[in-house]
């Protein structure tokens, strides 16, 4: 689970950087955003099983909800489906 999240805070960032570089094109810019959004979708999706994975997941989710960014129904889909996973 940390993994992921490291590479979801990866994604973010790069994707932010793509967003607001000077000179970024737009295929640059979706692109960033596609990886980023698989990596959430990752975190979403992922069956988390022991309490550190289940808690790390939750907190984590919280807060990229609190920045307005958990907003496609693919993500509480993959939420659901991976509490049946689990």
């Amino acid at each position: 689970m940390q993994a992921m999240i490291a590479t979801h805070v990866t994604a973010y960032a790069a994707l932010h950087r793509a967003v607001h570089r000077a000179g970024s094109s737009w295929h640059d810019r979706k692109m960033a955003d596609r990886v980023e959004q698989e990596a959430l979708l990752d975190i979403c999706s992922y069956p988390a099983i022991s309490r550190d994975d289940r808690r790390a997941k939750a907190e984590y989710l919280l807060t990229v909800e609190a920045r307005g960014e958990l907003d496609l129904e693919e993500h509480m889909q993959a939420i659901l489906h991976s509490m049946i996973r689990g």
